[in-house]
């Protein structure tokens, strides 16, 4: 009996795409087989010979860190593998079972045209997945405590809100799954960057040659966050050493595979940072301030203006003086000094300081006194804020007073040694939401701050829950370049009892760590202790 000539047609395809996998297979565990295999740089220098006053401990290392980069690959080149064996494996089943199947036609459908519709729903299916996430536009929420925020990482540590009784505000991942998955993230986010494809903008004639690669060591920082019920959400941001141009990709994974939501570059060289501080007073902390202004933003950034909103007489022309004295050392006069004869109230300086601009649109962030900030945080406010679209409110790290996180001390360290996130030296605050980068159009669009709010506090949540209930992104993250340094904390007497109750509660919060509180608590107990214990040891040494 000949067989139709359909099912030969179908047959001969079926074996080609069988010999087209295998090839594939083959193909992938040769690069696997490269890619593991020893290198032998015939130019690297040898223990003992030029490296030699190098040291043991430096070349372990060394090694050690090498190692586990080939551990990481070798570990994403596995799973690599293994999906594609069980990709291949699931295709030789669909087609075994095409090959035998006895009737062409399912319910009036072909088999072929079943196969194609589940994959199109299957498609459809995860790409509504992306639709109904807040991926590309903000979502309107009921409250402040209804936002994901982000948690952030590097190619070595991740940032983390969440940290329970055993995780730390800062580490490197210990568990095995969150390790690989950065990873994977990474190198996806690479290959995305690498080979992209027409809607990536990229020009089909530009070769490879052409195109600068990059590679993992270009990855800067990456935020990542979960919608339980519909996937998890990658940003991610490369860059190379000597350029200013960034490289943002977003991927999402609507718990299956990676999807690429888009790819683009971000060129943030002319971006203009409007650094508005409210003051009243406190000039020895301006003057602090200024030098960490000095040292990030006119030597390190010099893309930034200063706006200093100062509130009553008493301190201003120290404040001027201070301003006038960096303005002549270094010949920096991007400032403004608007002076305003009233009672302080924060809102109304953040506020005046957005208006006081005359130059169209720009991008503000909003700051106290109190907060030391980077060179690197600076680009992470213009990475996160896009008019329009998304404004950047991130977690600052709230520092402990130094006079108990380091009493075994002398004295405390500089500032710039304190700035560490450890459990002991200060926590996330999660409450806060006065640090923000946003752009002056999106800031004046909402209506600003509730300017009846008086005193220090209150304001910034009332103009965070703006942007919440309406259609531009919120970016709440964590970022380690942004610190708030202690400082003492008044409970005026004037408050009533339940004011006064949360004042300590709040001072108790910002004093000391859990166990440094502790400490304190028992101090009685723990000396009584101490001198039981010498006693005991003076008693045993006469006897």
């Amino acid at each position: 009996m000949r067989m139709p000539r359909r099912g030969l047609v179908i047959q001969a395809r079926t074996r080609w795409l069988l010999v087209g996998l295998a090839l594939l297979f083959s193909l992938i565990l040769l690069m696997y087989l490269l890619e593991c295999a020893p290198q032998t740089d015939g130019n690297g220098s040898l223990p003992g010979v030029v490296g030699e006053s190098m040291g043991k401990e430096y070349y372990q290392a060394l090694l050690q860190e090498q190692e586990e980069h080939y551990q990481n690959r070798a570990t994403s080149l596995k799973r690599q593998i293994a999906q594609l064996k069980q990709e291949l494996q699931e295709m030789s089943d669909k087609l075994k079972s095409l090959q035998e199947k006895k009737t062409p036609k399912v319910n009036g459908m072909s088999y072929q045209g079943t196969k194609e519709q589940t994959s199109n729903d299957l498609l459809e299916f995860l790409h509504s997945q992306i639709d109904k996430a807040e991926v590309s536009v903000g979502a309107k929420l009921p409250s402040e405590y209804g936002v994901i925020p982000f948690e952030s990482f590097t190619s070595m540590k991740v940032f983390q809100l969440e940290m329970g009784l055993t995780r730390h505000p800062e580490e490197k991942p210990v568990r095995k799954d969150k390790r690989d998955e950065l990873v994977e993230v990474i190198e996806a986010g690479l290959e995305v960057i690498n080979n992209p494809d027409e809607e990536d903008g990229q020009d089909e004639d530009d070769g490879v040659g052409d195109r600068q690669l990059y590679s993992e060591n270009d990855f800067i920082e990456g935020y990542y966050r979960t919608e339980r019920d519909k996937g998890t959400q990658y940003e991610l941001f490369y860059k190379k050493m000597d350029g200013m141009e960034y490289r943002h990709v977003t991927l999402f994974r609507p718990f299956g595979p990676l999807m690429k939501v888009k790819s683009e570059t971000v060129d943030i060289s002319r971006s203009i940072i409007n650094i508005i501080v409210p003051l009243a007073g406190r000039t020895e902390a301006f003057a602090q301030f200024m030098q960490n202004f000095r040292d990030v933003c006119i030597h390190q950034d010099k893309r930034v203006h200063l706006t200093v909103v100062y509130f009553g007489q008493d301190g201003l022309s120290e404040v001027k003086s201070i301003l006038e004295s960096v303005a002549r050392e270094t010949d920096f006069h991007n400032y403004t000094l608007v002076s305003l004869s009233e009672e302080f109230n924060r809102g109304r300086g953040l506020d005046m300081g957005a208006r006081a601009w005359e130059k169209g649109e720009v991008l503000m962030f909003f700051c106290d006194v109190d907060v030391y900030f980077t060179a690197e945080f600076l680009n992470s406010c213009r990475l996160n804020a896009e008019p329009g679209k998304k404004v950047f409110y991130p977690v600052v790290f709230s520092l402990y007073n130094p006079a108990i996180v380091y009493a075994n001390q002398d004295i405390p360290p500089p500032v710039e040694q304190q700035l560490v996130h450890k459990k002991d030296s200060g926590f996330w605050r999660d409450f806060g939401f006065g640090m923000t980068c946003q752009y002056r159009t999106d800031f004046l669009t909402v209506g600003g701050f509730d300017l009846e709010v008086k005193g220090w506090g209150g304001e910034d949540v009332h103009l965070y829950r703006k942007y919440l209930h309406g259609d531009l992104m919120v970016i709440r993250t964590p970022v380690p370049g942004l610190f708030h340094l202690w400082h003492e904390k008044h409970c005026a007497d004037e408050l009533t009892p339940e004011q006064y109750r949360m004042c300590i509660q709040s001072k108790a919060m910002n004093e000391a760590s859990h166990s440094h509180l502790g400490m304190l608590v028992f101090r009685d107990e723990i000396e009584a202790h101490l001198r039981k214990q010498a006693y005991r040891t003076n008693s045993e040494a006469v006897g």
